[in-house]
């Protein structure tokens, strides 16, 4: 036991108590019980932990907890007594669990937005302001959107499975995208850590591995699998032992992880080879034009903008062409980049990626005062440690 301070506290309930309704959703049958027995284990943990310590295992404790409410909320409805003896510690959240609370939750009855929030909060235990910020949307929407799904599932019986081999297809693009947004919740945090979180990073490659196994002909699957890992290979230079980011062109390519590279180019030209392209083929292929690259002078920068242009053909975003825009700035130089990022205000005005980028570009142009004014606007936008690290240490 411990005796914790209250921000250790409420990260230790945060983390464990967040995945906890995703174990105890298939034991009781909706989403909405399962929350609520989550809420009683985090109160019962506030009233607690201040005075008896964090337990070794906190997660045990909240399951504990839950369970024990659990079966008096069972023992209630004779439709459930069978399910009785499968609530026991440990129940971890199997793969197959995983799979289908999130083909549930990306069910065609539900509108994608709210099909990507309720996943991400339920299945893999997002907050609602981790969701807003990976969604570039108010805390307020995400929390309706969630609300609503809750709602229509209950109301429309929506089944608790894995879809069968005709479905699959059409629900993939929602199960990608929350994959997806795991795992840069996890590689870099919108909030509350300074580097990588590793268990989401780990459980996002997990699952899109086990949707590889379920769907071993499906090209975007194998491209996003191959960006996870291209980002994974390397991880090891991406911080400095402070914590502090160490950008790209910085960074020591002989700490990445070559053979991981190697897979992944692997499973690109699989996907490739399939002649369906897609936004997560193209975007490993980019990332793989910079990990293949032995030094940074040999990033292969006009090869980079043709993807970004196909990429935005297939799936067109602000987001994209701020990427496209920072790849410009090595092919047509800085004020041509700072152009095509200064049309994207409207869109981008509230993303610290925009500021920092324009930040760079007016630095190139000897603008210093207009580059500081960007830095600082993004310094107020974002909320992780460690990209305020590097904001501050560019003011300074």
């Amino acid at each position: 036991m411990t005796d914790p301070s209250h921000a250790e506290l409420a990260r230790v309930v945060r983390d464990h108590a967040g995945r906890l309704a995703a174990v105890l959703m298939p034991l009781v049958g909706d989403f909405s019980t399962a929350e609520d027995l989550v809420q009683d284990a985090v109160e019962a943990a506030l009233a607690h932990w201040p005075f008896e310590g964090i337990p070794d295992r906190p997660d045990a404790w909240l399951y504990t907890v839950a369970r024990r409410r659990g079966l008096d909320l069972l023992r209630r409805d004779h439709r459930h007594r069978t399910k009785l003896a499968l609530v026991a510690w440990p129940v971890p959240a199997q793969p197959d669990d995983r799979l289908r609370l999130i083909f549930t939750c990306c069910h065609p009855a539900l509108p994608r937005a709210a099909q990507v929030a309720l996943t991400l909060r339920v299945v893999c235990g997002l907050t609602t302001a981790q969701i807003a910020k990976a969604l570039l949307v108010p805390e307020t929407t995400v929390a309706q959107r969630i609300t609503r799904a809750k709602r229509k599932i209950t109301d429309a019986g929506i089944p608790y499975r894995i879809p069968d081999a005709d479905e699959l297809g059409s629900r993939l693009g929602e199960v990608l995208a929350v994959v997806y947004l795991l795992f840069n919740e996890g590689y870099l945090p919108s909030g509350g850590t300074g580097g990588r979180t590793h268990d989401l990073t780990d459980d996002a490659e997990f699952l899109t591995a086990l949707l590889h196994q379920l769907m071993p002909a499906e090209p975007e699957v194998m491209g996003l699998l191959a960006l996870m890992r291209l980002h994974r290979a390397r991880a090891a230079s991406r911080f400095t032992p402070a914590g502090d980011i160490v950008q790209l062109p910085d960074q020591d390519r002989t700490r990445w992880d070559h053979e991981a590279i190697a897979d992944a180019g692997r499973l690109i030209a699989r996907a490739a080879a399939l002649r369906r392209p897609g936004p997560y083929q193209l975007q490993a292929a980019i990332v793989a034009c910079h990990a293949e690259a032995a030094r940074w002078e040999n990033t292969d920068w006009t090869q980079i903008v043709v993807l970004y242009d196909m990429l935005l053909h297939l799936a067109p975003s602000p987001v994209t062409r701020l990427h496209r825009a920072i790849a410009l700035r090595y092919v047509a130089g800085a004020p041509a980049a700072l152009a095509e990022l200064d049309s994207l205000t409207g869109d981008l005005d509230d993303y610290h990626l925009f500021h920092a980028t324009r930040a760079e570009l007016l630095r190139d142009m000897g603008e210093a005062g207009q580059a500081r004014s960007a830095d600082e606007r993004a310094l107020q936008l974002t909320d992780n440690p460690a990209e305020q690290s590097l904001l501050r240490r560019r003011l300074t």
